[in-house]
């Protein structure tokens, strides 16, 4: 995978599923084995538990968008400086940054 291909996948991975709500993307983007180091509650987590985060997340901020400010990429990984924004159930404007390391191999994300 080129280098422009990771960055690709990054940002088709949360278009799809931050943006357009599609919480099966992670059968595509993410791998079978995918390990995420900072689930909810800060602990480590796989795939099946990122969809549960983000269906929650989806629930109490309807229209969350995520923007990606800046995505470097080297090697295996590709790191994404993030801007999370939206309203939650209440009304109240949400608004949160975040870097995220993705590592890739194989066509899929395999860790965050």
């Amino acid at each position: 995978m080129t280098i422009e291909e990771a960055k690709a996948l990054v940002q088709h991975h949360f278009d799809e599923f931050v943006n357009k709500r599609n919480h099966d993307i992670v059968d595509q983007t993410l791998s079978d084995d995918f390990y995420d180091h900072d689930g909810p509650g800060g602990k480590p987590t796989d795939r099946e538990g990122d969809r549960r985060m983000m269906i929650a997340m989806h629930q109490q901020v309807p229209d969350l968008q995520v923007t990606i400010e800046d995505m470097i990429a080297e090697r295996d990984k590709v790191v994404c400086r993030n801007t999370w924004r939206g309203r939650g159930t209440d009304g109240r404007k949400v608004e949160f940054k975040g870097i995220v390391i993705w590592r890739l191999a194989g066509g899929r994300i395999v860790e965050r």
